[in-house]
């Protein structure tokens, strides 16, 4: 089948001060968080100047998947759209109707199942399509990628790396994070004749290949960045959490893996290296951070391998038995009822 471009579809950051806030609206619209605690949150930014390294990132991404197309002769522009904040996705599909675009491939940056994750890529690209109307192009979304070898070799690079930072010390602990989502959330993921948990079983999946592949026997998986309420279960150990009950079983020094996301989010560089880094400092704790796979140039041979998929037939390579989804046409879901979005009370 033939396509006329790819749209890079992510969840955007502010890029200055007096974006902080209207964006942190946008991602809680309609769930009733109190301005207290966006203001909490809007606190993590600003300590980094009001602006997320999202954006940023996935240019530079962006730039190099052009780069990597061209090299494997895919001639495919490359559009950039956001969730929640600019360039916002319906304002790209409007510009690519514009072009004369009318179909083309979505690459959502995240590797894995649920509900943030995929369904809600999903409704972007009906929302966008909606709004554009008549004549939008077609939208074919790209394929969960969290078990590609390219994938799960980038991670296993970064955590060796991470481990030689520490001197690879005796009795260091590789720890797994992702973000955590409720307990009601992960049991929906994936289609409901599988049994839910998706995610979480895909995440765990990633963090096995990815020790096996860096030589790692024992690890942990972990999970940070929970915003509900304290009454709401999440998933759970979270990583600060975690590093206290290391530091009580007499662990002196841990590499956290973020294997849950592809580049340096906010929550990375917050919740890992500050909240997480500090803990550990404050424990006595030696602590390291593997690096995301954003930056790495195999990260857009994946993108173009992916493409290919699609364009040039190339063969889907997984590392593990999970079926290859997530790739759908114009907002569909995977199958009916899966990863269906779950309220989260404020």
């Amino acid at each position: 089948m033939n396509y006329d471009a790819l749209l890079w579809l992510s969840f955007g950051g502010p890029e200055g001060p007096d974006d902080v806030m209207p964006f942190l609206e946008n991602v809680t619209r309609g769930r009733g968080v109190p301005p207290e605690r966006l203001a909490e949150v809007a606190e993590h930014y600003h300590h980094f100047g009001g602006v997320s390294p999202i954006n940023r990132l996935n240019r530079e991404a962006i730039a190099a998947v052009e780069k990597e197309l061209a090299a494997q002769g895919v001639e495919l522009p490359v559009y950039f759209g956001n969730r929640n904040w600019h360039p916002m996705v319906e304002d790209t599909v409007a510009t690519m109707k514009a072009d004369g675009v009318r179909r083309a491939l979505v690459f959502p940056t995240s590797a894995y199942g649920g509900y943030s994750a995929c369904r809600q890529y999903d409704e972007d690209i009906a929302r966008a399509r909606a709004a554009v109307g008549d004549g939008a192009p077609e939208l074919v979304k790209l394929r969960q990628f969290f078990d590609h070898p390219l994938f799960v070799s980038s991670f296993a690079d970064a955590v060796r790396a991470a481990h030689a930072q520490l001197g690879d010390a005796e009795g260091t602990r590789t720890v797994f994070t992702a973000h955590s989502v409720p307990l009601s959330a992960d049991v929906t993921s994936g289609p409901p004749a599988e049994g839910g948990n998706r995610y979480s079983r895909q995440i765990a999946e990633a963090a096995r290949l990815v020790a096996a592949e860096a030589g790692v026997e024992g690890y942990d998986v972990v999970w940070q960045s929970r915003s509900g309420p304290p009454q709401v279960p999440w998933l759970e150990p979270d990583i600060v959490d975690h590093l206290d009950a290391l530091h009580a079983e007499g662990v002196t020094s841990v590499v956290v893996c973020p294997v849950g996301f592809v580049s340096d989010h906010l929550e990375v560089i917050w919740d890992l290296d500050n909240e997480a880094a500090d803990r550990a400092g404050e424990l006595g704790m030696r602590f390291a951070r593997a690096a995301t796979p954003n930056g790495d140039p195999r990260f857009a041979e994946l993108v173009a391998e992916l493409v290919r998929e699609h364009t040039a037939g190339a063969q889907a390579r997984k590392l593990s038995a999970f079926p290859a989804s997530g790739g759908t046409a114009n907002g569909e879901p995977c199958a009916a009822g899966c990863c269906e979005a779950v309220k989260r009370p404020s």
